[in-house]
């Protein structure tokens, strides 16, 4: 009896010491969290902006464009140097015309000048009272004084277009007052003149009379638009 009294209590025993070696106790970590990183976020970057460029504009240039002497003539592109163009323009379309005939002839030109401009106001022909209109009606107001009327090397030209705008028929009386002070011999004369509707008529023939000298051509009215191919192809036939 004590024997198995005994044996039962080792079984005992032994069911016990095994339930609590099973047993398994649940530790909480005691781990703490990671710590938040440390690190401050990286500052922004301390560079500036580039600064905008410090250099100033270029200047525009101060060089004043070169103006042409009225009394000296104007060397053609081409060789051409016995050819002169001469012309009177008050609203810049006998002046057209001119540039085209140098350019096409390689000549030289000269600008027949009033010592006293004609403004707009002067060339109002409706105007009775404008200048132009007093000096069409009075032919001793015609005189005009010019600014100058020498050519250099007027001697070495022997062939001279002359131009103008038509005034009342006939050629603007500032390049009368130009023909009239030079001597045009040993010259071919080529009279070409601008106008609206006008034709050459006998401007050509009265401007020969008061120079007295040189061959005069027929010469050609421009109306006022004309193109320089128009231009260019009247001087071909002149076969100069």
């Amino acid at each position: 009896m004590k024997k198995l009294t005994a044996l039962l209590l080792a079984l005992v025993m032994t069911f016990a010491l095994a339930a609590c070696g099973t047993e398994t106790v649940t530790v909480t970590g005691t781990s703490e969290p990671a710590a938040e990183p440390t690190a401050e976020p990286t500052a922004e970057p301390t560079a500036e902006p580039t600064a905008e460029p410090s250099s100033e504009p270029t200047a525009e240039s101060t060089t004043e464009p070169t103006s042409v002497p009225s009394e000296q003539p104007v060397s053609g592109d081409a060789e051409g140097g016995n050819t002169l163009v001469v012309y009177f323009s008050a609203t810049g379309n006998t002046e057209a015309v001119a540039e085209y005939i140098a350019a096409a002839t390689g000549a030289d030109t000269f600008v027949i000048e009033s010592a006293q401009p004609y403004t707009g106001d002067d060339l109002r022909w409706t105007d009775e009272n404008s200048r132009v209109v007093q000096e069409y009606e009075d032919e001793s107001l015609r005189d005009i004084e010019l600014v100058s009327t020498d050519v250099p090397n007027w001697d070495s030209y022997d062939t001279v277009f002359i131009g103008y705008p038509i005034w009342w028929g006939i050629a603007a009386w500032p390049v009368s007052s130009f023909v009239s002070a030079n001597d045009f011999s040993g010259k071919t004369v080529i009279p070409f003149c601008t106008s609206s509707s006008s034709g050459l008529g006998q401007s050509g023939t009265l401007l020969e009379q008061a120079a007295g000298s040189g061959t005069w051509l027929e010469g050609m009215r421009f109306r006022s638009s004309v193109s320089e191919s128009d231009v260019t192809a009247w001087v071909e036939s002149l076969g100069l």
